[in-house]
């Protein structure tokens, strides 16, 4: 897959069959209509070219409490990974801005559209809006279309629906716990990814050293306090890695902060500064307190065991 950030640089698309959206999770209901796409340039003989926007359009228009309130399922490189994975030819991220927020409708189309991917099929949800004070819709798009040479074809509600649902059920059941429901519906298992950051080194001290991840994208959600079972890759070293994962603020250490804690099984490495991509593979129990050191050894003794298991099982 090419990935462009200039609109400026664009290529000459052939026979573009293109789209427009976030793709944030790039779940089932997504991949749906990739194929769908993908269907349409196998009949055209084109390319599939998908049209998101960064930062997320939110950020720029919404309103001013919600601002920087934006839960992403993706980072923009996770997405770009996923998507490339299905098998799009193009991504094009076009910076969004406050003047590209009150472009004309029709200017969107002629300008943005036509002028810089000449598209033969543009793929749009029925419920579609674009430019200024989101006047365009996929009404207009169906009058401009023979004039500047394109077909446009619905995205029914039912799809649209789909997807929409998927991707609140999948934000609903990570900040709740339920990783196995979420990754049921990403089609994939749910990612983090940090920097190693040094933190008090307590857990060495009980024979589980971890690594604290500082989260590469602040907009990423981070899933509901407690204990993963997880299996990771240290960006420029190779091998799969095994381990378990606690988020939470470590309440038997009377902890305040909210923390990242990776436990790398059979590994002692110093790794400040790498970078992990940690893949979350179940939901092993809430975070706790317990009334001692010795208590909570006892119990990451058992997580490990359990882990373990669901790891060899799974992986």
């Amino acid at each position: 897959m090419q990935v462009h950030r200039n609109i400026d640089q664009l290529p000459e698309f052939r026979q573009a069959v293109v789209t427009i959206g976030t793709f944030d999770g790039v779940h089932l209901g997504h991949q749906q209509i990739i194929r769908q796409m993908k269907a349409e340039a196998v009949l055209t003989g084109g390319e599939t070219v998908i049209i998101t926007f960064f930062p997320h359009p939110r950020k720029i228009v919404g309103r001013e409490s919600n601002k920087g309130e934006i839960l992403m399922l993706n980072s923009l490189e996770e997405k770009i990974e996923l998507l490339a994975r299905h098998g799009v030819d193009h991504l094009v991220v076009v910076p969004f801005t406050e003047a590209f927020s009150v472009m004309d409708a029709r200017a969107y189309v002629s300008e943005l559209l036509v002028n810089r991917f000449h598209p033969a099929v543009l793929i749009i949800g029925y419920d579609h809006r674009f430019g200024k004070n989101r006047t365009g819709d996929y009404q207009l798009l169906e009058r401009l279309g023979p004039a500047f040479g394109f077909r446009v074809i619905e995205i029914p509600e039912h799809v649209l629906h789909t997807v929409a649902i998927s991707s609140t059920r999948i934000r609903k059941a990570l900040l709740a716990g339920q990783l196995e429901e979420a990754n049921e519906n990403l089609g994939y298992a749910y990612q983090l990814s940090g920097t190693v950051v040094e933190g008090n080194k307590r857990g060495r001290t009980i024979g589980f050293p971890t690594a604290n991840l500082d989260p590469e994208d602040p907009d990423k959600l981070v899933p509901a306090d407690g204990v993963y079972a997880v299996t990771l890759t240290i960006i420029g070293r190779e091998g799969l890695y095994k381990g378990m994962m606690n988020i939470g603020y470590r309440p038997t250490v009377d902890g305040k902060t909210r923390t990242i804690e990776v436990n790398i099984f059979h590994f002692s490495d110093m790794i400040y500064g790498a970078v992990l991509r940690v893949t979350m593979c179940k939901h092993l129990r809430s975070e706790q307190k317990f009334e001692s050191l010795d208590a909570l050894k006892k119990q990451l003794a058992d997580d490990q065991i359990l882990a373990m298991a669901v790891l060899l099982n799974s992986y």
